[in-house]
């Protein structure tokens, strides 16, 4: 048994993942402390006391600005956060994403993107039909389109266009991938698979927040090599991995920093949230750090 943790959990609502968290923690007697980060306050010069004599700290805040700015701060504090903030920071955007993923060698679609429709319109011409339209911050397949001609796109791009936020002014714009209506995803830590899942769906979206059905897969040792390499990419840690099947390939089409894995834990032999614990011994516990 690996010295007695004290885990800070930073969370705005507890749901079945962070509970399944808990349990694991709790089950190994480790000090868990659950920090709402609605209350909390961050000064720029010392932490919030909840954050004191803390090994580490768990960021599964739900919202990406929320995690982006409570890493940064765990980090000015000097508190060991899982994950990183340059993680978050390279997760939490897909251009973000997709341009490590690309500096890595890592196979990932086609991807373009540009600050207006116009030239949106273009890249979606030169792209040909169908391609796919997705948010630069967003979860859960939300706010995504599958593009089938250019009547299509025009009228998504103007809407787009008078939605007011900065993020939908910018235009990220995917080849569509056909994946036999299926992905894969991965939860690795530093690269080291913990499980893997197969989702599958009548409907182009697969993610598992849209009903897809899940079953366990086998990595081959390819997937394992993106994994790894698709891992280091963004910075390693507590990371979901999402790979397409294309022929005898793999594309790397996301990698995620605030991973969900309750309904991986559901459908594999693996416990994933105890193989979490157990990495959190063996990094965070005294003089692991």
């Amino acid at each position: 048994m690996s010295d007695s943790l004290t885990v800070g959990i930073l969370y705005s609502r507890i749901r079945r993942d962070e509970k399944l968290l808990l349990e694991a923690l709790r089950e190994r007697d480790h000090d868990v402390r659950k920090i709402d980060v609605r209350k909390e306050r961050f000064d720029i010069e010392k932490p919030p006391e909840a954050f004191e004599d803390v090994d580490v700290l768990i960021d599964r805040c739900l919202s990406t600005s929320r995690s982006l700015y409570i890493t940064r701060f765990a980090e000015s504090y000097g508190i060991p956060i899982v994950n990183s903030a340059e993680t978050a920071q390279v997760c939490a955007d897909k251009a973000h994403n997709s341009l490590a993923l690309k500096e890595a060698g890592v196979p990932t679609p086609r991807t373009e993107v540009a600050f207006t429709k116009e030239t949106a319109l273009e890249i979606v011409e030169s792209f040909g039909y169908p391609c796919v339209l997705k948010p630069v911050i967003g979860s859960w397949g939300r706010l995504m389109a599958k593009i089938d001609s250019r009547d299509a796109a025009e009228a998504i791009f103007e809407h787009k266009a008078t939605l007011g936020h900065y993020e939908h002014k910018v235009f990220y714009i995917q080849e569509f991938v056909e994946k036999g209506g299926r992905d894969i995803r991965v939860v690795a830590l530093d690269g080291e698979p913990v499980a893997a899942m197969v989702r599958s769906s009548d409907h182009w979206l697969t993610n598992a927040a849209k009903g897809a059905e899940t079953a366990e897969f086998e990595l081959d040792d390819r997937a394992l090599e993106l994994v790894k390499k698709a891992s280091d990419a963004v910075g390693g840690g507590l990371l979901g991995v999402d790979l397409m099947e294309t022929g005898d390939d793999y594309t790397v089409h996301e990698v995620n920093h605030n991973v969900e894995f309750k309904a991986l834990d559901g459908v594999v032999e693996e416990n994933v949230p105890a193989r979490l614990v157990d990495w959190l011994e063996e990094n965070y516990a005294e003089g692991e750090q």
